[in-house]
This record gives C-alpha cells, structure tokens and sequence, in this order.
C-alpha cells in the first residue's frame, strides 16, 4: 500500500480537529516552503534543528512580521506533533514577540464619507452591514439565509472565530437591502436548480451527512452573497455554488477609500474596530461590546478604551493650558 503524502496527512488531521480550511490552506502552504528551503528533504530528517534553521532564516533575511514568524511556527509545530509524532523541545522560546498595536479607527464622519463612496448594491450593502454589526469580512460573506432573522431584527453568526455563535441586532436601515439580496439570492438558487438539477453549497461533511445532505441543497443553507459562477470545492472536488470572495471586499472598501479621500490605511477590519469604539463612545459597556465581537478574553476588548481617550481628549495636553 501506498505511502500516504505528507500533505494529505495534515489536512486528513486538521479537518479531524475542526480547523478551518484557511488555517488548512495555510499550513499546507507552510509546510511546502518548509521542505523546499531545506531541499525536498523529508521532514522527519530535519527536525528540531530545520525548524530552527528555517525561521532564522524568515526573521534574518525575509525581514518577515512577527505574526508570520509565529504562524509559520504554529504550522510546523503542528506538523512535527500531529502529523509526524515528533517533540520540539524549547518550543516557546523560538516564538517571535509580537508588537502591541492600536487598531485604525475611522471617525463617524469618516465612515459617512466611505458610504458615500461606495458603490451602489452588494458592495455598499456589505461594507455598510461590515461596521454595522463589527463583522469579521469572512463572517459577513458567509452568512446563509438562515443566519439572517427577519422575524427577529436579529444577524446571527454561526461558527464564528474560536468556533463561537452569537447573535446580533440587525441595522434597522439595511433591512430593506438585505430583504432585497436575499430576494436576489433566492433567484441564483432556483436558476441552479433549474440549470443543475439542484443548488448546492458547502456544509460541514459530518453536519450534511446527519441530514441526508439535504443541507447543503436546500435554500436556508444557501448563501446571502453568492458567486456569479459555480466552481469546484477544494475539499471534496464537487462543483458548487461559493460566497463571494475577501478579494471582492478588498477591492470595493479600496475604490470606497480613494473616493472618500481618507488618508488612512482602511482594511475591512478597519470597520470592526470604528464599531467597536463607536459603541463605546456612545455609552455601551466593554462587557456588551466583548460579547458582540465574539472577543474570548476582556483584554482584546479593552485597546479601545485607549483610542477612545485620544479620541474625546480625556487626557488633556498641557500645551492647551498654555
């Protein structure tokens, strides 16, 4: 029998523990560099001194960040502990220190700004829903019929970063928008079923298994933003329909930006944070704004108390006395 390849080893294990499949993606691609800087020699002949030599050589002549020190690492580790069965000893001393950064946060005319910049349909309902429910932008993209409560007022999140649920109150002035995209999703369902025979998204294998896979056919599964076009499924080769990709957010939020004229360097993230401090200068408390964020630890919450300082001048400068 055939050796099984490293590479479907680590997704075979990663999929086992429930990561995502861009953390999948990630490692894999780590994994890959890894073995190319070193030769094509395998991993088990390398061991803890390849490691070693492999992130000296990312932080010395890569000048990489040390998030990506540390992402790099995490794969590796994973690999020689999960995959290979092998102990790296000293692991946490070779993890890079991270620098403590404030969050970019766009002020509320700013943010009306960037609204009016955008343009007209999905992409200013997503970059509006984004800042109006701190959503992360993968988050966003893939809220399915269900997730979006009418009856409710309420958005609900669903496996969110850490595996977490929460629900959100919906913005009252984009329910109209998305009454009408969920009106234009449903047309991109009956158009599979009537071209394909039947609509299909991805679900979890084990969830969509205990249904019959009747999940990943039916509507309430079906995406809010879908994709123009199908394509295949890099899990299980089958051709779906996908959610509309980060790239297309990124490009909107950029033309958004430029329009605007806001000189600050915006991510769709930007808008999560601009949420965040928002709800806090209008009175909501750190707990309630933790919990909307989906935040595991109160100290991740508690960078924007700093912003919000600056912000309102709560710390005078003496040069204004003067």
């Amino acid at each position: 029998m055939a050796e099984v390849k490293i590479e479907d080893r680590m997704r075979t294990a990663m999929r086992r523990r429930g990561l995502s499949y861009r953390t999948e993606d990630n490692y894999v691609s780590w994994y890959k560099r890894y073995v190319i800087y070193h030769g094509r020699i395998h991993p088990a002949e390398l061991g803890e001194a390849g490691v070693e030599k492999f992130l000296n050589y990312l932080a010395g002549e890569m000048n990489v960040a040390p998030g990506t020190q540390n992402q790099a690492f995490s794969a590796l580790l994973f690999l020689y502990r999960d995959v290979l069965k092998m102990e790296l000893v000293g692991v946490n001393s070779r993890r890079a220190k991270t620098k403590k950064k404030l969050p970019v946060v766009l002020s509320k005319d700013e943010v009306r700004d960037l609204f009016k910049g955008c343009r007209d349909g999905i992409p200013s309902l997503m970059i509006r829903l984004l800042y109006g429910c701190g959503l992360r932008v993968s988050e966003g993209l893939r809220l399915r019929v269900k997730d979006v409560d009418f009856g409710n007022d309420c958005i609900w999140v669903r496996d969110g970063k850490g595996g977490k649920d929460r629900c959100l109150s919906m913005p009252a002035n984009l329910r109209g928008e998305l009454e009408r995209q969920v009106g234009r999703a449903r047309l991109q369902y009956e158009e599979d079923v009537a071209t394909y025979g039947e609509s299909r998204v991805y679900v979890d294998k084990a969830l969509d298994r205990k249904s019959g896979g009747k999940y990943s056919r039916s509507w309430e599964w079906f995406w809010v933003f879908p994709t123009a076009l199908r394509g295949v499924d890099p899990r299980d080769g089958e051709d779906k329909r996908h959610h509309l990709l980060e790239g297309a957010v990124s490009k909107w939020l950029k033309g958004a930006v430029a329009k605007a004229g806001i000189e600050k360097r915006v991510t769709a993230h930007v808008l999560r944070h601009s949420f965040a401090t928002h709800l806090l200068q209008a009175g909501v408390d750190l707990r309630s704004i933790q919990q909307l964020l989906g935040h595991e630890n109160l100290k991740t919450t508690e960078v924007y108390t700093h912003v919000l300082q600056a912000m309102t001048g709560r710390v005078q400068s003496p040069l204004d006395d003067l």
